[in-house]
């Protein structure tokens, strides 16, 4: 299979640089995989396609803003340093950008001072390896002069200040377990009056975790989608969430995943009944075209980049012709894309 199919034309002013006043404002495509057909409604109206017996499972990762900006120890030119994960203690992966090359053994000055990082390791794209040592927990530092680390197809002006919109808005109204790098954006569109208005339709809710890493938002460098290698992804299903799939699929309702990473964490952990594994783990799966589904029935998703995995997985749930048609219909009637963008309900 070839990544080249899963291009297409994106005009930049198509690209959402900011969130709707309103969440639940947002637009939203239905599609259903039964005739391919296609209708056209507002995010406040997703209850209406949902009904009793279907539940809904969301992504309750939380964002941290890990970006941070500090000087070199040597020159004091600047640096920006993106905290991915701790690998172990006080060592992180982490990439770091400058005006001239970093060396190994470098050091790097965040917060005036407080947090001083040492390159250990470069990895380019991959991450490089830093060591910290702050006066205080890494993470209250980053709570408090972080920035959140929106995709980079979101322009922002370097070293903006980190108590902005973004702080608030790429992050989900239910975000609680703190992990990830990047949000999981099919669920910013919800709002406590949309769930409400589930909750009234007898549509239940659980709730399972996968940290978004940045390589969700890479687009496919190889020629050939097989080449590819999905970055590791940690996740967890607890009990309860997998107590109600299996009770889901006992009264005939519908497993409703919101956004991509849902779907991989559940498909991470399908069995053949069709219900999952109370489990942590790393998912590692890459959903394309010929995938079989085993729990998800609808997904709720946004409007993804030319060539990207999540491309690529809604193409696998609604089939390639289906999604091509949809965003060029979505692309006509002039929707907002990608992170900050309109959002898709697939049926």
């Amino acid at each position: 299979m070839k990544t080249a199919d899963f291009d297409y034309t994106l005009p930049a002013e198509r690209i959402a640089q900011q969130p709707l006043a309103v969440r639940d404002a947002s637009k939203l495509l239905v599609l259903d995989r039964a005739d391919g057909s296609v209708r056209h409604h507002t995010f406040r109206d997703l209850p209406d396609f949902l009904g009793p017996g279907d539940l809904l499972v969301i992504n309750d990762t939380r964002v941290i803003p890990a970006r941070t900006f500090g000087v070199r120890e040597k020159t004091g030119g600047r640096v920006e340093v993106l905290f991915l994960e701790e690998t172990t203690p006080n060592r992180y992966r982490a990439l770091t950008h400058s005006g001239g090359k970093l060396k190994v053994g470098e050091r790097i000055n965040i917060a005036d001072g407080t947090v001083r990082v040492t390159l250990a390791e470069r990895h380019g794209e991959y991450g490089d390896v830093v060591d910290v040592a702050s006066e205080r927990p890494l993470r209250e530092v980053l709570e408090e002069i972080g920035h959140m680390p929106v995709p980079p197809y979101i322009h922002r002006p370097r070293g903006g200040a980190p108590n902005d919109l973004d702080r608030e808005r790429y992050q989900t109204v239910y975000a609680r377990e703190r992990g990830a790098v990047a949000a999981p954006t099919a669920g910013l569109h919800f709002t406590d009056e949309v769930f409400a208005a589930l909750d009234a339709r007898g549509v239940a809710r659980t709730s399972v975790t996968l940290h978004v890493g940045l390589g969700t938002f890479k687009p496919v460098k190889a020629e050939r989608v097989e080449d590819h290698v999905m970055d590791a992804e940690h996740y967890e299903i607890p009990d309860g969430a997998a107590r109600a799939i299996a009770e889901c699929r006992a009264r005939d309702g519908r497993v409703v995943a919101v956004g991509t990473t849902a779907v991989r964490t559940l498909e991470s952990a399908a069995r053949d009944d069709r219900t999952v594994v109370a489990k942590r783990d790393e998912a590692r799966i890459f959903i394309t075209p010929g995938f079989a589904f085993r729990v998800v029935d609808a997904m709720v998703t946004n409007f993804h980049q030319p060539r990207g995995t999540p491309l690529m997985l809604v193409s696998a749930f609604a089939g390639r012709e289906s999604i091509a048609h949809a965003y060029r219909e979505a692309l006509a009637r002039e929707y907002r894309f990608l992170s900050y963008g309109d959002s898709m309900l697939i049926l």
